[in-house]
């Protein structure tokens, strides 16, 4: 069930890389997490198209926040954090492309999730990646 609220919640309290990156979100629930943004300066490699960073990160920020909701039904102090990433880049593209990126579910257990996500300039792939999270509780310390 989609709930535009935490989409905007997202949105309002936006924070560092997220808030640098110039991400807004679109969808937020546990079945789909999706943003949008506008290739500017900042995302660019020396060849002048997006960094390969950037895919990885936004792929791994969408999972990463559906995984949490997700995650939270059951316990609501759960997180998720990323355990693998592995990122596939299909086309460049440059400053002032407007791009959209949506991540949705393939597994979700109680200690362990795997999402997948897509990078995409109107209907055509950019980059796509799977993220596997593990949830965790926050009262307890990781490592």
């Amino acid at each position: 069930m989609e709930d535009p609220n935490v989409a905007a919640l997202l949105n309002q309290g936006s924070t560092g890389w997220v808030k640098a990156m110039g991400f807004t979100f679109t969808k937020a629930s546990a079945d789909e997490v999706e943003v949008e943004w506008t290739v500017r300066t900042e995302h660019l490699q020396p060849y002048g198209i997006v960094h390969g960073g950037v895919h990885c990160g936004v792929i791994e920020t969408v999972c990463s926040i559906g995984a949490a909701i997700s995650a939270a039904a059951r316990n609501p102090k759960a997180g998720a954090v990323g355990l693998e990433n592995t990122t596939s880049f299909i086309r460049a593209v440059r400053e002032g492309t407007k791009l959209r990126c949506r991540a949705v579910p393939l597994t979700r257990g109680r200690t362990t999730q795997v999402w997948q996500a897509e990078v995409l300039e109107g209907d055509k792939l950019v980059a796509t990646g799977r993220l596997r999270l593990l949830i965790v509780d926050p009262e307890k310390q990781l490592g």
